[in-house]
């Protein structure tokens, strides 16, 4: 056995986990993804899907990909900087740009290559890439990656977050604040208003990723800047197409002159593929979909609202959730992964989150909603919930009901 196979072999907790019976991830999907998905050729209630508004089976989206196929083929074999820019990529573009109020819009592969390649290559040795503690693995990477220094304030933590703009403030570049509109674990939404206030008062810049805000928040679903009326104090808008808009990528919006900036110095955008011409198309027709369809947003929302106040009926722990995210915690890994196996026997998908994605005392069920989720289907989801964490013992809060 090599040295690279051998350090390889020691990892071995995937296969305790299977062993035990309790093996949580790449489980498979025989269906589209919608409310309710086949495994193992069963009917599953989905509560662990990004689909927020739903539109990832919708009629109009999977015409509008047909058709893109047939006009421009499968793929663009290449990327965009040199044979991979189609006219549908410009026209998406131009509408993302326009929907979440900015000059300009640069569409890239997937979301993670947008964090990847924007703040690795917007900012220099000389800056700061300011982090919430709790955001996601790809704003990590990118400060990584970039020659700024990532530094991390307490989640959420407004006084936290001054200290350290207020201990750098003297940075001979510039501090730049790298931030979830709504956190991808815990549903809880950035206090993107003082944020705000602080970066103005510490000349600061302001990233804000809004994989998760964008078709749930804000007006017609424009995203977390929107919802606190904030756009034009937001330097750099990101947004994923995996999530609300039903496909593949992401992009970032910004004035003319970053986006041009970016279009040339933005290694993940250079060096990949573009975006597959189906992809898009999808995407265009989401945007659409969302502007024309406002009560599917306000039917997420209802649903969010029943679900949360039946979780916590129950005395179930949704921390700070006022998202469809809705994190139950469970603060044990063992018992996370068997919530999520006895669920999974009885009919429901819920994704469990344990280290590194949260602390270990921090475990936990992603119960996420649907816009197209029915009320049986979540009173349905709720009770199995109930009836499993009571034989496994879930903490319950003390003023529960």
């Amino acid at each position: 056995m090599n040295k690279l196979t051998s350090r390889m072999a020691r990892y071995d907790a995937p296969q305790k986990a299977k062993a035990a019976g309790v093996y949580p991830y790449f489980r498979m999907i025989q269906s589209e993804q919608d409310t309710e998905v086949i495994i193992d050729g069963k009917k599953v209630l989905m509560f662990g899907s990004n689909s927020y508004l739903g539109l990832t089976n919708h009629p109009k989206l999977k015409e509008a990909s047909i058709a893109a196929i047939n006009k421009y083929g499968s793929g663009c074999a290449g990327s965009r900087f040199l044979n991979g820019t189609l006219d549908l990529h410009i026209e998406l573009e131009e509408k993302l740009a326009k929907f979440v109020g900015k000059e300009g819009a640069l569409v890239f592969s997937t979301g993670y290559q947008v964090n990847l390649g924007v703040l690795s290559s917007v900012t220099s040795r000389k800056d700061n890439i300011i982090l919430d503690e709790l955001d996601h693995a790809c704003i990590i990477d990118g400060a990584r990656l970039s020659f700024a220094r990532p530094l991390k304030y307490r989640h959420n933590d407004m006084e936290s977050l001054e200290k350290m703009l207020q201990r750098h403030q003297d940075v001979e570049g510039l501090n730049l604040i790298a931030v979830d509109g709504v956190f991808s674990m815990e549903g809880d939404i950035a206090k993107l208003d003082e944020i705000v206030r602080l970066a103005k008062k510490y000349n600061a810049n302001i990233m804000v990723d809004d994989a998760h805000g964008l078709g749930v928040v804000g007006k017609a679903g424009r995203g977390t800047a929107d919802h606190f009326g904030l756009t034009d104090d937001v330097d750099l808008i990101m947004g994923t197409f995996s999530k609300s808009l039903a496909s593949i990528g992401g992009f970032i919006a910004a004035n003319n002159e970053t986006i041009n900036y970016l279009k040339h110095h933005a290694r993940s955008l250079i060096f990949s593929a573009s975006i597959a011409p189906g992809n898009a198309a999808a995407v265009i027709a989401a945007l659409e979909l969302m502007q024309q369809e406002p009560e599917r947003l306000e039917k997420l929302w209802d649903n969010t609202r029943y679900a949360m106040a039946g979780l916590k009926a129950l005395g179930l722990d949704t921390g700070h959730s006022e998202t469809p995210i809705i994190p139950i915690y469970v603060r044990d890994t063992e018992k996370t992964f068997m919530l999520t196996r006895l669920l999974q026997e009885q009919g429901v998908f819920v994704n469990p989150v344990i280290t590194p994605a949260v602390a270990p005392k921090d475990s936990l069920i992603r119960f996420s909603l649907m816009a197209t989720h029915t009320r049986s289907q979540i009173d349905e989801a709720l009770e199995k919930i109930g009836v499993i964490a009571d034989k496994l013992d879930i903490p319950r809060l003390e003023n529960a009901g």
